[in-house]
């Protein structure tokens, strides 16, 4: 089912949006923040009718919009939808409504110059560009969105992020984040242009035989792969596989490319840091599915025991470290890379319920981690300290507060009747098969989850109030709006996830297909 203008409408009106709120003039500032919120309610009505047009048993791409962009390199504008990419379509069009009311107050009205116009205008930006990487079908597209969404996070992060009186926290973590992400696009980008050279040399593009008829079409690439028409040399596929394997896994992040995020986490305003962490982060793992194991899948069968084991790291480590962290924001920032470890150790078992499970898992963990840093930025907020130690009997002067942040913590443990907990038991059943030791060593997420929420949460929210904690106010009827979805999202989608996995399911056995994975 084809529905031509959608997909662009979908990344367009937040950046044409984003336009508007910046070009307001100096006395209509005031309505920055609500054209903003109308803006990015309009691209959550585009990505509800694209759900509701989608059919699971209809084509693998659908709403495939294509038209020439650079004719001279087989370059094109070509848009599509699978599974995998709507539901993460519909997660990052559902929280940036919440994130918007979430920062409402993260910059004033009256801030000098356009500040107050520039930050709404960046979050919309960055949605804009993600939404182009999930939905692009052009390899050369996808890597353009991969990385210019690096910029409106930069000045996120540096320009409107917390540090100290000189602003050097978050200037430095916004270059070590800038750095990285870049350094990992640079390495990606000699590897594109090789595959572009090698379809050129193999004739999948226009102009057999000519080394400017070559094409970054994805369906092109992947079907040449697939019937041995693009056959590549294992020695220059596993390099290949690397160089965009390395890019991802800076941006998910993966251990031992991780030391950029909870810098960055901490630094950014919590809406732009849910949005780093749900969102873009997100990118660098679906294009895993997406791109490294369809494009090089004799590479990724040589190269999955070495990204299994790092996923298993980043599993125990990001736990380890998460129990060590007295920053509670810190904190959730490692959690978050325990649970990547989980997306990508089920990518890299490449059977079809491990692939489930991680794509599940990106939706349910943008959720989890937005309702638990979102309530944690909120408490935050009220005093300005981070440390865990000033906190103490929470649930005593705010309980609505504490409750929420009970329930997307039980949700980060994976506690069974909450979303992530059906994600982490799919991604363990698939990949027990191929890799029995790695999943059961996985297992000790269960036990190291626990110990960083629950006694997190003894100490926060427990025992009487501490000192200067006493008149601490509860969660007011703006951050209620917030956190009442996400956690009704949680509920739900732990009780019956079985439509978003019909979705799913059709396009992760295409994709497991492509690279020879088990059923």
């Amino acid at each position: 089912m084809n529905g031509p203008g959608l997909l662009s409408a979908l990344w367009l009106t937040p950046l044409v949006g984003a336009l508007v709120v910046v070009a307001l003039p100096s006395g209509a500032r005031r309505a920055a923040r609500p054209l903003a919120l109308a803006t990015s309610l309009g691209v959550l009505a585009v990505a509800v009718a694209l759900a509701v047009g989608f059919d699971p048993a209809g084509q693998t791409h659908q709403f495939v919009e294509s038209r020439s962009w650079i004719p001279a390199f087989g370059a094109t504008y070509t848009l599509g939808l699978d599974g995998i990419a709507l539901v993460l379509v519909l997660l990052t069009a559902a929280l940036m409504p919440l994130l918007l009311l979430a920062g409402w107050h993260d910059v004033d009205d009256g801030a000098h110059g356009r500040r107050a116009q520039a930050y709404p205008a960046l979050l919309l930006t960055t949605q804009g560009l993600a939404l182009v990487a999930f939905t692009s079908l052009d390899v050369l597209l996808f890597y353009v969105a991969f990385e210019a969404m690096l910029i409106p996070l930069y000045f996120l992060i540096g320009g409107f992020g917390h540090s100290d009186s000189t602003g050097a926290d978050r200037a430095a973590a916004a270059v070590r984040f800038l750095i990285y992400n870049l350094l990992g696009g640079l390495v990606m980008l000699v590897a594109v242009i090789g595959l572009y050279v090698l379809t050129a040399r193999a004739g999948i593009g226009t102009d057999a035989g000519s080394i400017g008829a070559g094409t970054f079409d994805y369906r092109l690439i992947t079907a040449a792969v697939a019937d041995g028409r693009l056959e590549i040399t294992p020695g220059v596929a596993l390099l290949m596989f690397a160089a965009f394997t390395l890019a991802f896994a800076i941006k998910a992040p993966l251990w031992p490319f991780h030391t950029w995020l909870p810098g960055a986490a901490v630094a950014a305003t919590p809406a732009s840091a849910v949005l780093m962490m749900a969102v873009v982060d997100k990118v660098g793992t679906f294009a895993m599915l997406r791109y490294s194991l369809p494009l090089f899948p004799d590479a990724a069968a040589t190269a999955a025991p070495v990204l299994i084991t790092l996923a298993v790291v980043s599993i125990v480590y990001g736990g380890l470290m998460a129990i060590a962290q007295t920053d509670l924001l810190r904190l959730i920032a490692y959690a978050s890379i325990s649970h990547f470890g989980f997306i990508i150790l089920g990518i890299f078992a490449r059977t079809e319920q491990a692939a489930a499970g991680s794509t599940l898992y990106m939706v349910n963990h943008g959720v989890a981690t937005a309702a638990l840093f979102l309530v944690a930025g909120f408490l935050v907020r009220r005093h300005r300290i981070r440390e865990i130690g000033y906190y103490g009997g929470v649930q005593q002067v705010a309980p609505l507060l504490a409750g929420t942040f009970l329930i997307a913590g039980l949700a980060t443990l994976s506690l069974p009747g909450l979303a992530p907990f059906v994600s982490e038991f799919l991604v363990f059943v698939g990949t027990f098969g191929p890799y029995p030791v790695a999943a059961v060593l996985a297992t000790s997420t269960f036990v190291l989850a626990a110990i960083y929420i629950l006694w997190t949460y003894q100490r926060v929210m427990g025992g009487p109030p501490a000192t200067g904690l006493a008149r601490t106010p509860d969660l007011g009827h703006r951050e209620l709006v917030v956190v009442i979805p996400l956690v009704v999202a949680l509920i739900v989608l732990g009780f019956y996830p079985q439509p978003a996995l019909d979705v799913i399911e059709p396009a992760v056995a295409h994709t497991v297909a492509l690279v020879g994975g088990a059923r």
